[in-house]
C-alpha cells in the first residue's frame, strides 16, 4: 500500500495531470490509476455510471453490484485500503494522518495538488511506521550472553 501511495505522490509531484473534479484524475482517481493501471478516462467513465463523488461511491459500495466502479473499489480493498481510507483520501481528512502533518502545513485543501502529495507521503510514512512496530527483533543482548557462556563451557 505504501508503495502505491508513494508512487502516486511521486507522479503528482512530477506534474501528472490533476483535476479534483475529474473522477479519474482526482485524489482517489490517481491512486486507482496506480493500483489498477486503468487510465484516467477509463476510471472516469466507470465512475460516471453510478451517482456521486468518490466519497459517496465508497459509502454506497456493493461488492455484488454490476457497477464497474464497485469492481474498482473491490480491487482497492483487496490491495489493503479500507472504505474509510478512500473516503478520507478524497477530502484529505484522516485525523490520524493529519496529526502527523506539521501545523505550518495545515489546513490542507482537498483539491490542491501539493496537499495531496503531502497527505499521501505522510500516509505512507504512517503505514511504514506501523509495519515496523509490528516487527519483533530478537534480543541480541541475550543471544550474546548465551553464546559467551557456551564458549566458557568448552
Amino acid at each position: 500500500m505504501f508503495t502505491a501511495l508513494r508512487e502516486t505522490a511521486r507522479r503528482l509531484a512530477q506534474g501528472a495531470d490533476y483535476d479534483w473534479s475529474h473522477q479519474g484524475n482526482c485524489n482517489c482517481g490517481h491512486l486507482v490509476q496506480m493500483v489498477t493501471k486503468l487510465s484516467k478516462s477509463e476510471i472516469h467513465a466507470r465512475a460516471l455510471e453510478k451517482a456521486g463523488d468518490w466519497g459517496e461511491k465508497v459509502i454506497d459500495y456493493c461488492p455484488t453490484s454490476n457497477y464497474p466502479i464497485d469492481h474498482i473499489i473491490t480491487t482497492m480493498l483487496a490491495m489493503g485500503f479500507t472504505r474509510d481510507d478512500l473516503y478520507r483520501l478524497e477530502r484529505l481528512s484522516s485525523p490520524e494522518i493529519l496529526d502527523k502533518i506539521p501545523d505550518e502545513r495545515k489546513p490542507l485543501k482537498h483539491n490542491r495538488r501539493e496537499d495531496v502529495i503531502i497527505y499521501m507521503n505522510t500516509w505512507a510514512d504512517l503505514l511504514e511506521e506501523k509495519l515496523l512496530d509490528e516487527i519483533e527483533l530478537p534480543h541480541f543482548e541475550q543471544l550474546e550472553i548465551k553464546h559467551h557462556r557456551s564458549l566458557e563451557i568448552h
